[in-house]
């Protein structure tokens, strides 16, 4: 055991201890007084009379304020020290306190400086009682709590930039919220009001047609853009009935302006001209001259026919063209399916001039006559999207529904577009025409309600 005075140092390098040496160093250490310790200590202390008078003060706390021993010891109270806030607490909480309980422990207070500075503390009192045990004085220690209010303000300015942050992230998400609330709002009405428009240029209804039933399916691609694809079906005189079905280039109002053209063109040029080669013709000058010709190319892909129903033996006989479109295909009653080949079809209104071919066929009872646009055969299937469906495709389906009536067929052709997915990317419009099989009921005469893709 070390006796005081007579320390021991840990052994040197060469094992002998430095005794002799540092315990002299020790002993002067221990020899301090206590005013000195008192004076020099590292917090402020000092002692007040009940009233709050400094009857004692060391240096530390004196040097911290900027004060003379001889300004303060018995001419100042404690209060006197503090700031204003201060000195309010102090008598309002503080003292009341002191006398009540004897003790406070680490109260944060601010006192003045001579410079005019705060000093923030924290400030520790006890009241030390006579034998009797009257209250003599107060003691008083006096901690810098600088470096403490310091790192509290810099957490409240952290908290503060933090809490501002989550304000403005919040701000930012219900900004974002409802301007997705509003985009949403503009898409919806943007579809309904494309939704009206796509309906004004196609049929609301197919006319019924003695001794024939039709079936329609349109497939739009994506409600925010007006489809290219058109087809419509109406009487030309007493026993014929023209129709047409087709494809213009591009999207948008733009599309929608050549369709709404091509569609009245095909119309008012088949009640002039009641032959598909010469209404196709017709057509081709309209849209060469209205766009091509002055530097606007625009084009579109049909086949138009004419349909006269027999008078009594069940048989149609149908005349068509094609402009640059797809072929027709017809599905006998006996299970063969067939491409009809219309040659020589140019698009319509690339050229100043296109030659047009006119193809005929009849429909037996149970035959059909199917066209469709290009998003049929040109769907993307296989796992990896990279096979387009094709005319052999769509062959091998009509060999399987040759048989299928036209309202049949279409509603096995709508889920079949169903199970494409997502590799159907473009507008597809399907439009069958047929002459019911010899064991089927004669299709009511009344306007057939088309078939659209829901929205």
């Amino acid at each position: 055991m070390c006796r005081t005075g007579s320390l021991s140092e840990p052994p040197d390098g060469n094992g002998r201890g430095g005794e002799k040496d540092v315990a002299p160093a020790f002993t002067a250490l221990l020899e301090d007084s206590a005013e000195d310790l008192y004076e020099s200590a590292p917090c402020g202390y000092l002692s007040t009379l009940m009233d709050g008078t400094v009857a004692k003060v060391n240096s530390t706390l004196l040097d911290w304020l900027g004060l003379r021993r001889q300004d303060v010891v018995g001419r100042r109270r404690f209060a006197d020290l503090l700031t204003v806030g201060g000195r309010m607490y102090h008598e309002t909480h503080f003292a009341p306190l002191l006398r009540m309980q004897g003790e406070l422990r680490g109260v944060a207070l601010e006192m003045k400086t001579t410079r005019g500075s705060r000093l923030p503390v924290l400030v520790s009192s006890a009241v030390k009682h006579g034998s009797e045990g009257e209250p003599l004085l107060i003691r008083t220690t006096v901690v810098d709590a600088s470096d403490r209010r310091a790192y509290e303000e810099e957490l409240l300015r952290r908290r503060q930039d933090a809490e501002r942050a989550r304000v403005e992230a919040e701000q930012a998400r219900i900004a974002a919220e409802e301007a997705r609330k509003q985009a949403e709002a503009d898409r919806e009405r943007l579809a309904d009001a494309l939704a009206v428009l796509q309906q004004s240029l196609l049929p609301d209804t197919l006319p019924a047609v003695p001794g024939l039933e039709t079936a329609v399916h349109y497939h739009t691609a994506s409600p925010d853009q007006l489809g290219g694809d058109f087809y419509d079906l109406f009487p030309i005189d007493g026993n014929r009935w023209a129709f047409f079905l087709g494809d213009v280039c591009g999207k948008g109002p733009q599309a929608a302006a050549l369709t709404s053209l091509t569609r009245y063109t095909l119309r008012a040029a088949a009640h002039h001209t009641p032959e598909p080669a010469a209404v196709l013709t017709t057509l081709n000058t309209v849209l060469h001259d209205r766009y091509t010709a002055g530097g606007d190319p625009r084009y579109c892909t049909c086949v138009f026919g004419i349909l006269e129903p027999g008078a009594g033996d069940g048989h149609t006989t149908v005349e068509l063209a094609s402009g640059g479109h797809p072929p027709a295909l017809v599905m006998r009653a006996d299970g063969r399916a067939e491409f009809l080949c219309t040659p020589g079809g140019l698009l319509v209104g690339a050229l100043p001039t296109a030659p047009f071919t006119t193809a005929r066929t009849t429909l037996a009872p149970g035959d059909t006559l199917l066209l469709y646009t290009d998003g049929l055969t040109e769907a993307r299937t296989g796992p990896t999207r990279d096979s387009l469906y094709g005319e052999e495709g769509l062959l091998a389906f009509a060999a399987d529904h040759a048989s299928a009536a036209p309202q049949a067929l279409i509603a096995a052709l709508t889920e079949l577009l169903k199970g494409f997915g997502d590799g159907l990317d473009d507008d597809t419009a399907l439009f069958a025409i047929g002459a019911p099989g010899p064991e089927a009921p004669t299709p009511a005469a009344h306007p057939q309600p088309v078939t659209k893709h829901p929205r």
